[in-house]
């Protein structure tokens, strides 16, 4: 039975009138499946879905057409949707939502539904979290929906987006693989570089860290005086961090620079690296977050990719440290670690290349994100 009509703040011109409302239980049916995780075969044949945004494979199917899958509990509840127009099997706590009634098309339903049900479950959810998804959420759920022409073209533009979306995640993701690739050839000497000339590179010189950077401790200010700074795990940064206190008003603070190389002793073996951008120019730390001064024309770039390594930050801190337990690994011990350095003009070209890369994966990525936000934009103001 008919609820309520509305329309869209945004709409493609050629259609006009109000969108009806109907609970998603009248315009499919709703089923779960009866397999387990463990059905999974590695190299099954059809798709099996379970209980996460991840698709197994299996060797039976029990539908064969076109369907929406949600998970019904677990990790990413209302949050995990698939669609799907072929045979599949799906897990016994994995919703179904399929033989979808006349004038009602699939694709359509997919977009409005994955937008808008994790809200709808929170709202129905006593706590901030939901455990589990109920069948009468999914049942009693009201869709707006427009003439079946207007579905159907709905969905090809939002479908037409999202295969832009996953041409920019591939694109993304080939683009990481082959920096990480080519940064191991690189730091093999598998791959070298040659001067302006095309004369070769002199050979790379073992020497310790201690030849590359000088520790930095220009007293700052006390406690929550001081504006700090923090660096992100695996390699991600330098940031604000955005905390009033941070242990005792007397706790001394040490002036960082931009351009400095900063470490994190207690997450040295987490690849807790960065170099101080321009934007945290005189920000502060304390001792647990030395910083240093490159010296003898050590390009920052190739230090910071080369300690950035886990076959550097694993294998020399795991020696000083002795322990994965305590991984506190003071700047003195970080100082003696040893490092191959190849000429400064080959560190630069290096350095060059590499800084290339990240323009090319930071192009791509500000591009996958401008999509995502456009699809979300769109979204909002496309349906009801």
């Amino acid at each position: 039975m008919s609820l309520t009509c509305k329309v869209p703040q945004l709409r493609f011109k050629e259609f006009s009138g109000e969108w009806e409302e109907k609970k998603l239980g009248e315009l499919a049916d709703i089923t779960t499946g009866n397999k387990d995780t463990q059905n999974k075969v590695d190299d099954g044949i059809y798709p099996f879905f379970v209980r996460s945004q991840t698709v197994e494979k299996i060797n039976s199917y029990s539908y064969d057409g076109e369907a929406i899958l949600t998970s019904g509990d677990g990790v990413g509840v209302g949050k995990n949707f698939h669609y799907i127009q072929s045979k599949f099997d799906f897990h016994q706590r994995v919703y179904c939502i399929y033989k979808f009634k006349n004038k009602v098309f699939g694709k359509f339903i997919f977009h409005y539904f994955s937008e808008k049900f994790h809200k709808r479950v929170m709202r129905l959810s006593a706590k901030n979290s939901v455990d589990s998804v109920r069948r009468d959420m999914i049942t009693e759920m009201g869709i707006y929906t427009p003439t079946f022409n207007e579905q159907q073209k709905i969905a090809s533009f939002l479908s037409a987006v999202d295969t832009k979306i996953d041409q920019l995640t591939r694109k993304k993701e080939l683009l990481k693989q082959y920096k990480k690739g080519v940064m191991q050839k690189i730091f093999s000497q598998e791959i070298r570089f040659k001067a302006y000339d095309g004369s070769e590179f002199s050979e790379w010189d073992e020497k310790s860290i201690a030849n590359c950077i000088t520790e930095s401790k220009v007293k700052g200010d006390t406690g929550d005086k001081a504006k700090k700074l923090t660096v992100k795990l695996w390699n991600k940064g330098v940031f604000a961090k955005n905390e009033i206190m941070n242990g005792s008003e007397n706790t001394q603070y040490y002036i960082r620079k931009a351009g400095q190389f900063i470490y994190s002793k207690l997450d040295f073996l987490n690849c807790a690296f960065g170099i101080i951008p321009e934007d945290l120019d005189g920000y502060q730390s304390t001792i647990d977050l030395p910083c240093f001064d490159f010296i003898n024309s050590t390009n920052p770039i190739f230090f910071l990719s080369r300690v950035s390594r886990k076959d550097f930050y694993l294998q020399f801190g795991e020696q000083a440290d002795g322990s994965r337990k305590a991984r506190r690994i003071n700047q003195n011990i970080f100082l003696e670690m040893p490092i191959l350095l190849p000429s400064a003009d080959e560190q630069t070209k290096i350095a060059n290349f590499l800084s290339s890369l990240d323009e090319k994966l930071l192009h791509v990525s500000q591009q996958l994100d401008s999509t995502k936000q456009f699809k979300k934009a769109l979204l909002q103001q496309m349906f009801v």
